[in-house]
Parts: structure tokens; sequence; C-alpha cells
């Protein structure tokens, strides 16, 4: 499973691929590849640390678990590929990127742009049976998620956070907030996007801290013809 990850997250992730856990679990996800659907495809399992780097990431959004229904996970949390219809969650994400950040809204759920200005879209489990949400939770990817967000927070700095939900809040113990800057809210699902999601301004807090830390900022706008609008206008 281990061959499809790049070499930078391998010099640090290589003590994990010798752990008991990991072992169970390469087993576990190589058998259910065998006898049922399994998502992401095998060669995007690690899309996420394979698209953004250790040393070039400025920003971490932690998701939960792959999307489960055919076509739509494509390794990354929250997004899909082009073309694929996109998700509630990812709706009220971009009604926030608009509001906060008065562009237009994106017509692909294709988040790939922002990997590549160092924003790490990263799940706690990184792969789901089709359409069986959670199936491969506590098999342990989250032990191996968490030793990256571990990884994060020791070897680099002033990285922001972004944790929306309950689930993506509690691994903030594992991130040292001396050296970093956390975005909390509620997760932007329709179950709860209405209570303290929309209007939380995420995107433009995120660039806020990084140019004051004099940190290139990320250009959020992922719509070809968005042009982010004066406060005059």
């Amino acid at each position: 499973m281990v061959e499809t990850l790049n070499a930078s997250w391998k010099k640090y992730l290589k003590n994990e691929f010798e752990k008991d856990y990991f072992k169970t679990l390469s087993s576990f996800v190589e058998n259910e590849r065998k006898t049922h659907s399994v998502f992401p495809p095998s060669e995007l399992t690690f899309a996420a640390l394979n698209k953004t780097s250790l040393e070039e990431v400025k920003v971490v959004i932690l998701g939960q678990d792959p999307y489960h229904n055919h076509s739509q996970a494509n390794g990354l949390s929250f997004s899909v590929p082009n073309g694929i219809k996109i998700p509630p969650s990812l709706k009220n994400i971009f009604k926030e990127l608009q509001s906060d950040m008065a562009c237009k809204v994106p017509t692909s759920g294709n988040l790939e742009p922002w990997t590549e200005q160092g924003v790490l879209l990263l799940n706690a489990t990184l792969s789901v049976r089709a359409h069986e949400p959670g199936s491969h939770q506590k098999k342990g990817w989250e032990m191996f998620t968490d030793k990256i967000i571990t990884l994060i927070s020791e070897k680099c700095e002033h990285i922001v956070f972004i944790l929306w939900g309950n689930f993506a809040q509690q691994k903030v113990k594992l991130i040292d907030e001396k050296k970093h800057f956390i975005i909390r809210s509620v997760h932007p699902s329709p179950f709860s996007a209405r209570n303290g999601f929309f209007d939380s301004k995420p995107f433009s807090k995120c660039n806020e801290y990084l140019t004051s830390v004099s940190k290139e900022t990320i250009d959020w706008n992922l719509a070809d013809d968005c042009q982010q609008l004066s406060i005059l206008d």
C-alpha cells in the first residue's frame, strides 16, 4: 500500500510502516479491496500527502472519511473530481468562500489548486467501503493520520489548522497552539452549518494569519472567472 506514497513523506513515516497496527491496517485494506469496492482508488489513497509535502504545508483542513459513493473520492478531504456533483458540505464551504472572499461559487468541487499552494486536505481515515460511511474507521488509519498531524505540529512553524466540527476539533491535543494558529467552527454539513459555520470567515482569517507571520497567502479562488472584490464594491 505504501508504494504509492511519495519519498518526501516516506522518510518521516517509515517507522510507522513497521508497527503492528499499520501492518494489520494494510492487510485489512488489501483484503477489503479484494472483496468490496473501496474508495478512493488504491493509487489515490495517499493523494493528500503526495500533493503536499511536509515542507510545503502551510494550512491543514481536516476531514473525517472519504466520500463513499462511486467516483466521488479523490483522496483529498471535502474534494471531488471534476465533473462530479458537488456534495452538500462542499456546497456550504463554497457558500462561505463566496461570502468571506467575495468570490463566485466554483462549478467544480475539485480542490487540487489549494493543495498546490500548501493546503493539506487530510482525512483522518484514508479509505472506505462503498456506500458504508465509517466502515474503515478504528482500523488503524486514525493512528497513522494522528502521527501526520503530530509531525506537522513538531517540525513546522506557523501552520494554520482549520478544524470543522467536533471530530476535527478533538485533534487539538496533537497541535502545539503556541506555534500554530487554529481556526474552529461547526462542520459545514447541512445539519450544522447555520449554527456557526456560515460567517465564520475561515479563509480570510487564515490569510490574515499567514500575512502576520510573513508567509504567502492562499489564493482560495477556484472559479475560472472569479475576481475578488474590493471592500468598496
